[in-house]
């Protein structure tokens, strides 16, 4: 056998390996495509949280944290000026202690109105019992003199008609029973209509106290938001405002990094078909090999491009991709930018 023949078998048989190579791969499915539907992997990415003054703005005159300082939730990280807000809520206090004395002067006023209205009624029910005998007394002496002397009977009735007036001066228009307590008095009613009365004041400076402790309430509220406080544990990634500097209402200030960390991976209709949100699933980082566990949060169709497009590999065309996030506990040497690799799909 000549040299030339040795290559050319040589080269058949490298060719043949390479198709019954090729015919294996094909068959048994480690194309690239088949290893990338079998495992996909994701970018271990965390939340990030924006920290801004929830409806209050100011001049910033304190800030606790740097970038890379870890802290905890209700950790104060910014001040704003509370100078103004103080002083509204002194002035507020004020008010209310304002407020509380003039109840508290309405209130002894109408008690000793109704004390005043108790003690006339009392009175005038001694008077007009004394003015009743003396009319008795009158009327009797004119009836025993009757028939001694005209002239004398005139006077004793001019006598009576007088104490009558004064009695009937006394009753106000009150029409007598003879009864000196059923008597009902319109000077005296006018008296405890009056001191009633005094309730609707009350009733009015209770109204306007409870609207100056509502906007006492707003203002303490108002200085509450005036200190950043850290929503969750994490890290400061960057620290957006400096001392001095006027800060708006909403503004982002801090950008926090949670410890919420979450990587999505993307599947074929036929993965997704038996995935549900809930469903917890094992990865493995592709650093170190430790498996992590995480729990499908979010389940939904992907965007456009990780759809598979016009490809007939296999028998795949026009696939529509699912996007599965998946959420991981915290453990030990999983950090955030980490590749987490899941197979058995």
């Amino acid at each position: 056998m000549n040299a030339r023949q040795k290559a050319e078998r040589t080269g058949l048989l490298f060719l043949a390996l390479l198709l019954i190579g090729g015919a294996v791969l094909m068959y048994r499915g480690n194309d690239a495509v088949a290893l990338g539907a079998a495992e996909k992997e994701g970018i271990l990415t965390a939340e990030q949280v924006k920290m801004a003054f929830h409806s209050v703005s100011g001049r910033l005159i304190k800030v606790n944290v740097t970038e890379g300082d870890v802290v905890k939730k209700g950790d104060v990280v910014m001040k704003l000026d509370a100078k103004d807000t103080d002083l509204a809520i002194k002035k507020t206090k004020a008010q209310i202690a304002q407020i509380d004395a003039q109840i508290a002067s309405t209130s002894g006023s109408q008690a000793v109105n109704y004390l005043k209205a108790d003690n006339d009624e009392t009175q005038s029910f001694r008077q007009i019992d004394q003015q009743r005998a003396a009319v008795s007394e009158a009327g009797a002496i004119a009836q025993s003199q009757l028939d001694d002397a005209t002239m004398t009977l005139n006077v004793a009735q001019a006598a009576v008609e007088q104490q009558q007036q004064l009695l009937d001066k006394l009753l106000a228009g009150a029409q007598d029973t003879g009864a000196t307590d059923g008597i009902a008095l319109p000077t005296i009613a006018q008296e405890r209509a009056s001191a009633a009365n005094m309730s609707n004041d009350v009733s009015a400076l209770e109204s306007q106290r409870q609207a100056l402790v509502v906007q006492l309430e707003e203002l303490e509220t108002q200085k509450e938001r005036l200190t950043l406080r850290a929503p969750e544990d994490g890290k400061v990634l960057k620290v957006l405002s400096k001392e001095g500097e006027m800060v708006q209402a909403g503004t982002p200030v801090v950008l926090l990094e949670s410890n919420r960390s979450y990587y999505d991976v993307y599947l074929s209709e036929e993965q997704a078909a038996g995935l549900h949100e809930g469903d917890e699933v094992t990865g493995v980082t592709v650093a170190g090999k430790k498996e992590v566990r995480g729990t499908v949060q979010l389940l939904t169709q992907a965007p456009g491009f990780a759809d598979l497009k016009q490809s007939r590999e296999k028998g795949q065309a026009d696939l529509s991709a699912f996007q599965v996030r998946i959420y991981i506990e915290p453990m030990e040497g999983v950090v955030p930018g980490m590749t987490i690799g899941v197979k058995g799909w």
